[in-house]
């Protein structure tokens, strides 16, 4: 996260600083679930029992910040402290278990967490039994991160900054370096790596100190997920992480953390587990462009990223309609984690007089609009067609290209199992 300035740093510690006294930690945990239409009526009755407002202000954007925590932490966010910012940046408790489990499986006994932010890798990382020593530059999120991890003995939070650890001492590292820089009005993204706050080049020296005789020692780094493959060493694997569709992040693997022969990997994790595709020396090619067929796939992001297009092509007997278009089609129906599958009913030369006679003759009034290769945009499209005044029927727009040419296909989703059981998640 940005380098908080001294002012912010200031006044976001006196923010939170009625809620780390006694009185208000009991107050904040005798508080009923937050409701924002009830925040103003609570407000006031607590300041009518007496309590100051600063205290009041304080345990109800905890209370706030709680409810909202539950998303990423579950029950556990109802014991905790957050920031906003923490709360925002704070990778979700699945998925920090998964990046905790690499580190227990190597039987690293002792992790430092650099850029430890609210802790909650910290807390999975302990949880597993791992000591811990967690750091961060902020002394706010410090703070925070020391009251969140008070149910863990073997996790001790410490100020101070990830260019300034002695890799000696422990045994494993994990970092999320700052990702963003400030800028008028917030934050922006930063896209380089050796802008990060450590620079990918000092993440792995780190890997480098960590380990013996040559090797890289055992060191994961949360990077974004829009890195390159080719900004790290060969030795380490890639892997790109998306939760219920959703890119979150790259992590990198060094060392024994590394699965031998894994070049990249994309993991999904969704309602009913997680799923992983790994890419290996031997992985398939892009598949060649052909016709459409019958189903149309849309590979999910982390499939993208981490180049896995051929290995689920191959998967799903299906071939691309584009070379530089990330969608799929096949004549089979198949069913996988790794790609949303459409049944495909028309296709037509994009034109707006002529889909909109084609939603009229058809009653389609409720669309789901896609787009991938074409300067359409959805949302304009969907104002300039105006669909609830066609029918009731519901379609999913497709827009991209065939043979060079602009192109809607019209297609329903596919909707439940592949009758044929042929599934391809990888666990």
């Amino acid at each position: 996260m940005p380098s908080p300035s001294v002012d912010d740093a200031e006044t976001a510690l006196r923010a939170l600083e009625p809620v780390l006294q006694p009185d208000g930690w009991a107050l904040l945990n005798s508080l009923p679930p937050y409701r924002e239409q009830d925040a103003l009526r609570q407000a006031a009755h607590l300041r009518e029992a007496g309590h100051a407002p600063e205290l009041v202000s304080a345990v109800l954007t905890q209370s706030r910040l709680r409810t909202r925590g539950e998303e990423k932490f579950g029950e556990f966010a109802q014991s905790m402290l957050f920031t906003p910012h923490g709360l925002e940046q704070a990778t979700r408790l699945p998925v920090a278990a998964m990046h905790a489990e690499r580190f227990q499986r190597a039987r690293v006994a002792s992790v430092a967490d650099l850029g430890c932010g609210i802790g909650g890798d910290s807390m999975a990382l302990a949880g597993l039994g791992m000591d811990v020593k967690a750091v961060d530059r902020d002394p706010v999120t410090v703070a925070v991160a020391t009251v969140n991890l008070r149910p863990f003995p073997n996790a001790q939070a410490h100020l101070g900054r990830a260019e300034g650890h002695d890799p000696r001492d422990t045994e494993g590292i994990w970092l999320d370096p700052a990702r963003r820089a400030p800028a008028r009005g917030g934050s922006r993204r930063l896209h380089d790596p050796e802008e990060y706050e450590p620079p990918l080049s000092t993440v792995v020296e780190l890997a480098g100190r960590l380990g013996r005789n040559g090797e890289l020692g055992p060191l994961g780094a949360k990077l974004g997920p829009g890195i390159a493959r080719d900004a790290l060493p060969d030795e380490v694997e890639m892997q790109w992480l998306s939760f219920h569709g959703q890119v979150l992040e790259a992590t990198a693997w060094f060392g024994p953390l590394a699965r031998e022969g894994v070049l990249s990997s994309a993991v999904l994790v969704d309602r009913t587990g997680a799923h992983r595709l790994d890419r290996r020396a031997d992985a398939e090619a892009d598949p060649e462009p052909g016709p459409l067929g019958d189903h149309l796939y849309e590979p999910d992001g982390a499939v993208i990223r981490a180049g896995l297009i051929g290995d689920l092509a191959a998967r799903l007997e299906a071939r691309t309609l584009d070379p530089t278009i990330a969608y799929l089609s096949g004549d089979r129906r198949a069913s996988t984690p790794f790609a949303k599958g459409y049944a495909v009913r028309d296709v037509m030369p994009f034109g707006l007089k002529r889909l909109t006679a084609y939603l009229r003759e058809h009653r389609l009034g409720v669309l789901e609009i896609k787009k991938r290769g074409t300067a359409v945009e959805p949302d304009e499209l969907r104002r300039k067609l105006r669909p609830r005044r066609f029918g009731d029927e519901s379609a999913t727009l497709i827009l991209t290209r065939l043979d060079g040419e602009q192109v809607v296909i019209v297609a329903s989703p596919h909707a439940g199992p592949d009758p044929q059981g042929s599934g391809t998640s990888a666990a």
